[in-house]
């Protein structure tokens, strides 16, 4: 059995997640990196997704 392909997701507040190539995207998701295994989108979220506040709220307590 070959590993499944994933893709690394971005919503419109700068939320990561990973999600499967092969299924479509919700609403609001955009593809930021991929497809590639588990592991290597896991690792592409680690290294990007250093502040997990929404961006909304990163802006509102911004100085």
């Amino acid at each position: 059995m070959s590993e499944q392909s994933y893709v690394v997701v971005v919503n419109d507040e700068e939320q990561y997640s990973i999600w499967p190539a092969h299924r479509d995207l919700p609403a609001g998701w955009a593809v930021r990196s991929g497809p590639a295994d588990r592991q290597s989108c896991l690792d592409h979220v680690a290294e990007h997704w250093v502040d997990m506040r929404p961006r909304g709220l990163r802006e509102r307590t911004a100085s």
